[in-house]
């Protein structure tokens, strides 16, 4: 199977947006970088590998830590992040795949 051309929208994404991509669209609306309303539907991986290195570069600033953000950000970080849990909940998404190789 292919993979395809262009990226499906955060909103679009499969186990409700919580995937790297996902992560990463959440991550740039909490650093300002992109506005909420852009969900990276038809992007292609070069845009987003540009987005991901800027996300990357505002994480580094804060050592990589949401302890470390400032208020307004943490508190921007928190709502953004929950409400996507609830949805991805909603969705039928539990979060088990990602810790899977913990155990």
């Amino acid at each position: 199977m292919s993979r395809p051309e262009h990226y499906v929208g955060v909103d679009q994404d499969i186990n409700g947006g919580m995937t790297t991509i996902g992560r990463m669209i959440r991550d740039a609306w909490v650093f300002g970088l992109i506005p909420k309303s852009e969900t990276g539907a038809g992007w292609t991986l070069a845009e987003i590998n540009a987005l991901s290195g800027r996300v990357n570069d505002a994480w580094d600033r804060y050592g990589c830590l949401v302890s470390h953000l400032p208020p307004e950000l943490a508190g921007r970080h928190r709502h953004i992040h929950a409400e996507a849990v609830r949805l991805a909940r909603a969705a039928g998404w539990s979060g088990e795949a990602e810790v899977a190789d913990d155990e």
